[in-house]
């Protein structure tokens, strides 16, 4: 067996910069943004105000040009403020589209009445202020009302139309639960989606702080069963992430549940992005990946499995893992992400670790990386080793475990030219390794390969008794 300790290594690659600065200036700059338009629409108001009330007492000399004049300058600035505050192209679309439709209207009302009145202006400012106040604000109080009242702190203020909350007590290394609105402050209304699954989608954002995190949203449709599957697999991923601690393990930061509007994880953000990316999008990237870094990335995703399945109290079976569910940070080292389908099992149910449990496998899994006996519903940690082994190959090969290599998607595939642990195999037979090494990949060691070879091909047994435990091969 390989002896996989931690080899010195220069390789850095697209390290996270923080952005804390300029994420606040920005921030800064856009409350006085805001601040400065509500104080032109606030001198709006008071001018209409006296206009409507005072008028016949005042005649229509200064108080009916001072009126016009601000609610003339008023539109434009609503107009950015509408337009602003979008975070979408569509938002911009509509905002542009609506003003432009009050403009017109208060264009032919002043044709027909053959002067413009400030009146006609204090309306079409009312209408479109009250339309912003309606879309933009209205999200926020709705969120606000589903807040579960231990995430409210006691200080809530008390001031009419105020929304901000006294910093609650946070205490490090322990998930936070966060507002619906701070979700969506953080994503900036999920603008940057970066990545999508089958009942997920994962979108870039920043803490306050400027940290970079990755927003995980499980969505389901209307249907209940199809509720019940998306809330089961939010409160699995809680479950087993917020009590799991190791370097090589993603680590939940918080949550955020809104009935009715999805399910939200929040998740560092790893630049480098996964594993996939690197091993199955061109050869730049593979360049960019030498043996050291494969090697090491490889020890992290040994190590972080077997914490799960001998460290942890519950025994925790991952079942999908993959390069798309290893993560890479600045220094190319690998995290482990995705529980959302992993298996707390007790150990009084494990008695050997040979033994399986029964479990309903549909869903679970990754085609091409799931061991045979999860094809009838048996699970182990032998599952997760399984995996592993094809995982490890492909950081060796730099390619799918498998790809046809004929152009008829008709054709039978030949699994002697088409599965990479048979020519795997048959290449280590003939003494012939090393040509199924990616040739791509630089710094190789012969030695180092083809031991973590014989590793991968120990843990793809058909047999699962015959497969190695995390812990031998970490």
């Amino acid at each position: 067996m390989v002896d996989l300790e931690d080899p010195p290594i220069n390789t850095r690659v697209g390290r996270p910069r923080p952005r804390g600065y300029s994420f606040m200036l920005s921030r800064r700059a856009s409350t006085i943004l805001r601040g400065s338009i509500v104080g032109i629409i606030f001198l709006q108001n008071i001018f209409g105000y006296l206009y409507l009330f005072l008028r016949r007492d005042n005649g229509d000399g200064l108080v009916e040009h001072g009126s016009l004049s601000i609610q003339i300058v008023a539109y434009p600035a609503i107009a950015c403020l509408y337009i602003g505050t979008s975070s979408r192209r569509e938002e911009m679309i509509i905002s542009a589209a609506f003003l432009g439709m009050l403009c017109i209207i208060v264009v032919i009302i002043s044709i027909r009445l053959r002067v413009l009145h400030a009146t006609v202006m204090f309306i079409a400012n009312t209408v479109a202020m009250s339309s912003y106040f309606i879309w933009k604000l209205y999200p926020v109080i709705e969120a606000r009302l589903w807040l579960p009242l231990s995430a409210l702190a006691p200080g809530l203020q008390q001031e009419t139309g105020s929304l901000e909350l006294l910093k609650p007590l946070r205490i490090q290394e322990l998930p936070r639960e966060f507002s619906f609105w701070e979700i969506r402050a953080m994503t900036q209304d999920f603008r940057n989606m970066v990545g999508q699954g089958g009942s997920a989608q994962v979108f870039r954002g920043h803490l306050d702080d400027g940290t970079a995190v990755a927003v995980k949203r499980i969505t389901t449709s209307s249907e209940s069963d199809h509720a019940l599957v998306g809330e089961a697999e939010f409160l699995k991923e809680i479950s087993i992430i917020a009590h799991v601690h190791h370097r090589s393990l993603v680590r939940l930061l918080g949550s955020c549940r809104v009935p009715g509007a999805g399910w939200y994880l929040v998740y560092p953000f790893f630049e480098n992005g996964s594993l996939d990316r690197w091993l199955f999008h061109g050869e730049e990237r593979r360049r960019l990946l030498p043996w050291p870094a494969r090697r090491r990335i490889a020890v992290d995703v040994a190590r972080a499995l077997a914490y799960l399945h001998h460290d942890c109290r519950r025994q925790i079976l991952h079942l999908d893992i993959k390069p798309g569910n290893v993560l890479l940070d600045g220094d190319l080292r690998a995290h482990v992400s995705d529980f959302g389908i992993s298996l707390s099992v007790a150990r009084d149910l494990m008695t050997t670790t040979a033994s399986a449990a029964v479990v309903d496998t549909l869903g679970r899994g990754t085609f091409g990386y799931m061991a045979p006996e999860m094809l009838v519903n048996a699970v182990s940690a032998k599952s997760d080793v399984f995996s592993y082994g094809m995982m490890l190959l492909e950081l060796v090969g730099g390619r799918r475990n498998f790809e046809s290599s004929s152009n008829d998607s008709s054709a039978s595939p030949d699994f002697t030219q088409d599965y990479y642990p048979c020519i795997v195999r048959e290449k280590m037979v003939r003494g012939e390794l090393m040509e199924v090494v990616d040739a791509v990949m630089p710094l190789v060691d012969e030695t180092e390969v083809e031991a973590v070879v014989k590793v991968a091909l120990c843990c793809i047994q058909r047999q699962r008794e015959m497969r190695p435990s995390m812990l031998t091969v970490a």
